[in-house]
């Protein structure tokens, strides 16, 4: 057993101790999420200078995150999995003398089971 302290510079007229506890374990989802990011979707670091740049740049990772997060909240699986089992699917087009091809993958049961989740 031991003690747990958190210390802030909000006043307690403005964030009751209760919801500041509850901000801080927030924090550790917003942290588990860049961790997620580095490794299963394979973010990296990019190296930016102008403020466009950067904001493009935090979108792009934001947008990633969130789209990751609905797909493990509609799937019940999680996005390192839904990688694994997506990224091989792909689908070719091709053109031969005028002629349009295109060529699907056949989609492994456990592939498809994570799109039907997704996609109602």
């Amino acid at each position: 057993m031991g003690l747990k302290g958190y210390v802030t510079n909000i006043p307690a007229d403005l964030m009751a101790s209760g919801e500041m506890i509850g901000s801080y374990h927030a924090l550790w989802q917003v942290e588990q999420s860049f961790r997620m990011s580095k490794t299963d979707l394979r973010a990296r670091p990019m190296f930016v200078r102008t403020r466009d740049a950067i904001e493009a740049h935090l979108t792009v990772v934001f947008t990633a995150l969130a789209m990751a997060r609905h797909l493990q909240q509609r799937s019940g699986v999680s996005i390192k999995k839904i990688v694994q089992t997506l990224r091989p699917l792909q689908e070719i087009t091709i053109d031969i003398a005028g002629q349009h091809l295109v060529a699907q993958p056949q989609i492994p049961a456990d592939a498809q089971q994570i799109i039907d989740k997704v996609t109602h």
